[in-house]
């Protein structure tokens, strides 16, 4: 197995204080960098998506004055805001590839991405040769969920690290989960894809999040 990491979405916009603000975001960002630490030589890569929305347009009706927050959104990660950016807690000196997804249109799914060098995500994945994807970030409901299942289409043996999620809505991030696993999503703590060995450091905040427990 070549296994790679997918970390989706972890931007300033989908965290505390945020445009679309997630509970816990934060703490995922913290967990993230810890998990990157103590799991060195695990990722052959590791690949961060962001959504990347055009400033000019709505996008293909993804914002909208009065967003339904189901479909349409309030405005958010506009390429080249302080709020598209990854948030500063996340260790983006451990990412090899870079997402950027979104630009015009609405986009969920980090397949749905390009690279910096115009690859597709798919595509991308394939030339590495990465046939087992693990994958953390935001949010558990939308985007964790949607590109979970991209992977799992594409043939990928995938993982969702589940206390390195946080989701919009606790009910429907637990659905979402419950869904991920229906489709062989394997979803797991990221303990066991650690060395027996190996303790995560305390100040991680490391426990369930809001958007995989339903609390």
């Amino acid at each position: 197995m070549t296994t790679a990491l997918l970390i989706v979405d972890v931007q300033n916009d989908f965290t505390e204080e945020g445009a679309l603000a997630v509970a816990g975001g934060t703490r995922v960002a913290e967990g993230i960098t810890a998990h990157l630490a103590a799991s060195a030589g695990r990722y052959t890569t590791v690949l961060a998506s962001r959504d990347w929305h055009d400033g000019d347009s709505d996008n293909g009706g993804h914002f909208a004055p009065e967003p339904d927050f189901v479909d349409t959104w309030p405005v958010h990660c506009v390429a080249g805001t302080a709020g598209a950016e990854y948030h500063p807690a996340l260790a983006v000196d451990a990412v090899d590839v870079h997402i950027r997804k979104g630009q015009g249109r609405p986009s969920y799914s980090a397949f749905e991405g390009t690279a910096d060098d115009g690859a597709p995500v798919p595509t991308l994945l394939e030339r590495l040769g990465v046939t087992e994807l693990d994958v953390v970030g935001l949010a558990t409901d939308y985007c964790v969920r949607a590109s979970a299942l991209d992977a799992r289409a594409a043939g990928l043996e995938v993982r969702v690290l589940s206390d390195l999620v946080a989701g919009v809505s606790p009910e429907a991030s637990a659905a979402a989960l419950r869904e991920l696993a229906e489709a062989g999503v394997r979803v797991e703590v990221s303990s066991t894809v650690l060395p027996s060995s190996t303790v995560l450091p305390s100040s991680t905040g490391a426990g369930p999040s809001t958007g995989v427990t339903g609390s």
